[in-house]
Order: C-alpha cells, then structure tokens, then sequence
C-alpha cells in the first residue's frame, strides 16, 4: 500500500465523497466578492452550487441582466477560484 501525505488523502477522500460538493458551496460564499467585486456582491442575495450549477439570486433586475451577460466569464472566474472545473451553467433568478 503507499503512503500518502495527510492533504492528499483528505482531498482523495473528498474526491469520492458527496462532500466535495458541498465543501464547494461553501467555499463559493468565501471567494463570491473576491471574484465579482463587492458591489455585485453586495446586491446578491443567495449563490449556491447544485450539481455543477451555480444559481445566484438578486432581486435587483438590473444586476441580473448584467450577469446574464456575463455568464461565460462568471463560470471561468468561478472554476479558476475553486481551482477545478466545478461549474459548468449559471442559473440566474
């Protein structure tokens, strides 16, 4: 059997777990102003991750126009924050 270091077995352990996916959403809350910038996150109401989707909620229309647009960017930005391929739409509401 080999040896693995504490921090690779926790992310293979977390690879073949459903944990991963919400370490993830949480992870999504942390990064969420880093990547858009604080205005847009201060007019989201609620971001989450369900089965490599990400929803965000605002009740702004304006914000959710602009992100409409912004789709492609947002999950490149996103995927390059988590350091995976974890999105792959962006459900906005």
């Amino acid at each position: 059997m080999g040896e693995f270091s504490m921090q690779d077995a926790i992310k293979l352990f977390l690879k073949q777990s459903k944990l991963k996916n919400d370490m993830q959403a949480l992870r999504i809350d942390d990064v969420w102003e880093e990547i858009m910038g604080k205005t847009i996150a201060k007019y989201t109401d609620k971001i989450q991750i369900i089965n490599q989707t990400l929803f965000i909620s605002s009740t702004v229309a304006q914000l959710k126009h602009e992100l409409l647009y912004q789709k492609e960017k947002i999950i490149e930005r996103v995927n390059e924050a988590l350091g995976e391929k974890v999105i792959t739409d962006v459900v906005i509401k």
